[in-house]
């Protein structure tokens, strides 16, 4: 059994699917009511729901997109870089990982890593 969908709910419907589409790969797949459902190559689906004040999460929350190769962390760390992401955690690099940690537009956290199996 797979975890299949994360349900997020954001200020600016519009900012926070550009973003996940720019970063991470998802497509529209459908619009409900007022929920958006993207989804990546995998299945997973990320619902967006807008919300004038979303919850803050703990600050130890946050979620991850694991990438199949250490350089594609460091790509991405870059261009991010370069768009003016907001990072948590800079890049963090050794023989058997490498990670960080960026926000989305309503400061979810992020993490991006590889990791060697």
């Amino acid at each position: 059994m797979d975890l299949n969908h994360l349900h997020l709910h954001v200020k600016d419907l519009e900012k926070s699917q550009n973003f996940y589409q720019n970063y991470f790969g998802f497509q529209e797949r459908i619009r409900q009511h007022n929920i958006l459902f993207l989804r990546n190559s995998a299945g997973f689906e990320l619902a967006l729901m807008p919300d004038g004040k979303p919850n803050i999460f703990p600050f130890w929350f946050h979620f991850g997109f694991r990438l199949n190769q250490p350089e594609e962390v460091r790509k991405l760390y870059d261009r991010m870089q370069k768009e003016k992401v907001v990072f948590e955690k800079p890049i963090y690099e050794d023989e058997q990982f490498v990670s960080f940690r960026c926000l989305d537009p309503d400061e979810y956290k992020i993490e991006v890593y590889w990791e060697k199996e």
